[in-house]
């Protein structure tokens, strides 16, 4: 009797827990941007990473010629 009693506690406290109104303090997904995701992705020493970092390093390339054209196209 005293487990069905302890089992019932427990349960009510976390159903309390559940049910509280404190903000999640879990980080939201939407805070970092693609490039943020992808360059710590890059960082990592997951499979791939090194693909995602190399597909960066041709973004940035390609971003840097066109400002460069883009530059030279100004008068």
């Amino acid at each position: 009797m005293k487990t069905f009693y302890l089992a019932a506690a427990v349960l009510s406290f976390a159903a309390v827990a559940a049910c509280s109104d404190e903000p999640d303090l879990a980080i939201d997904r939407d805070t970092l941007s693609q490039r943020q995701r992808d360059s710590l992705v890059g960082a990592s020493s997951l499979p791939g990473a090194q693909g995602v970092r190399g597909a960066l390093d041709g973004a940035d390339s390609a971003a840097a010629r066109a400002a460069r054209l883009e530059a030279a196209e100004q008068p």
